[in-house]
């Protein structure tokens, strides 16, 4: 049984949030039941993480290890991370090769797909001990996760029908989707993770939050990469659970539209050009989309840089936030280095991104210390439209408006 969390949302509406949100425990022990397992498609891993058979990742939805696993035929599996015996975790290492999960405490070994397939002493010892008569391994098969693939991208869930992944997303997060994933093979360039002092919602609010990005980051600001100025949209899918930034890059120049911009250096200037060489290589002219995609994933294309960010929860007050930095496998080795350098814009030490790790812990060290409070989110109105500008938090407003309505607030 839930317990009843102590938060109650102040309007009928979703232009005021209650700080209660984000740091009430019994309110964060129901997040993780009905949204990171509930009926929705959760990050995993890339098929390019696991491409042999016997490759598996060990990986979190929420706060529950799970375990995804290419067997011998190359189909690619997910079950939870514990021996269906004493409840012992299977996989200690985040990735490896085998052909059978062996716990460690009595060895109860289990195949690629989380079937039981060993139990030492099963039928005893010269007569003495052993399992039931009525034991069946079948019985005893690891619970299993629903696995969706998207041209190279692994999706989980504990529902045993989730929704077909496009109607998930929504026609245009779809399309966006396979802009970036279109088909083509994908390559690991590396990871970064962190651990940041916030409540994992506020991770999602930053990505879905344009306003801030010309008045908080020097970077982007200063040298036209994200501006308030810029052609620019946000698009959500029908329910708000996702949503698009989208960009295109301006110039490094002051303008009527410049004047709030207090971050804006005009006399900042790059030793190394190099970190800011983009070449365009998708169809439409965006140099910036930013997907959030319910409950764990963020979309990053940065320029020529691609990541994948999976927000893992930790309790009310912190989230760790996984990066996997890829490419694709037909990228000459001039477009690795590039992606690889302007790597250094967006990761755990980024050059934009560090503001965003800090702005966090500074929100919920001020939140935390007023959980009767509530915050006001109303640039650009009440609503939760499309908008083709940067000045708005609507965006935000779709995720609470969608939030409100699985949890029941």
């Amino acid at each position: 049984m839930e317990n009843k969390p102590a938060v109650t949302w102040p309007t009928n509406g979703v232009d005021q949030v209650p700080y209660g949100i984000y740091t009430d425990p019994a309110l964060f022990e129901q997040e993780m039941h009905r949204i990171f397992e509930g009926d929705g498609w959760a990050y995993v891993g890339l098929e390019a993480e696991i491409p042999e058979a016997g490759d598996y990742l060990v990986t979190l939805i929420g706060r529950r290890s799970v375990v995804i696993a290419r067997d011998q035929q190359g189909d690619i599996h997910g079950f939870v991370n514990r021996c269906a015996h004493r409840g012992v975790k299977l996989c200690r290492q985040n990735r490896g090769n085998t052909r059978f999960f062996v716990c460690p405490y009595h060895q109860w070994s289990y195949d690629a797909q989380g079937n039981l397939r060993g139990v030492p002493f099963i039928k005893g010892v010269k007569g003495k001990g052993g399992m039931p008569e009525d034991f069946e391994r079948a019985e005893h098969n690891l619970p299993k996760l629903a696995i969706t693939r998207q041209n190279g991208v692994i999706f989980a869930s504990f529902a045993a029908e989730p929704p077909a992944f496009e109607a998930y997303l929504g026609e245009t997060n779809f399309r966006y989707f396979n802009r970036v994933f279109d088909g083509r093979p994908l390559q690991l360039l590396g990871y970064s993770r962190q651990l940041i002092p916030g409540n994992w919602k506020l991770m999602f609010e930053n990505i879905k939050d344009p306003y801030h990005a010309s008045l908080l980051h020097v970077f982007l600001v200063t040298f036209g990469l994200f501006r308030a100025d810029q052609d620019s949209q946000v698009q959500m899918d029908d329910s708000g659970a996702h949503a698009l930034l989208i960009s295109r890059r301006g110039e490094q120049k002051k303008s009527d539209a410049t004047t709030d911009m207090a971050n804006l250096r005009e006399d900042f200037e790059l030793q190394d050009r190099r970190l800011l060489d983009p070449v365009k290589e998708f169809p439409d002219d965006a140099t910036v989309v930013m997907q959030t995609i319910w409950p764990n994933l963020i979309v990053q294309q940065q320029s020529n840089t691609l990541a994948l960010r999976q927000i893992r929860p930790r309790h009310a007050g912190a989230f760790e936030l996984a990066w996997t930095f890829f490419g694709y496998a037909d990228d000459d080795e001039e477009m690795t280095r590039r992606r690889l350098r302007q790597g250094n814009l967006m990761s755990a030490a980024g050059l934009v991104s560090a503001d965003d790790s800090e702005v966090i812990k500074l929100a919920q060290d001020g939140i935390s210390e007023y959980p009767d409070h509530t915050g006001v989110v109303q640039m650009g109105g009440r609503g939760t439209e499309n908008e083709n500008h940067m000045v708005t938090e609507t965006a935000v407003r779709a995720f609470y408006a969608h939030y409100r309505k699985v949890m029941g607030l």
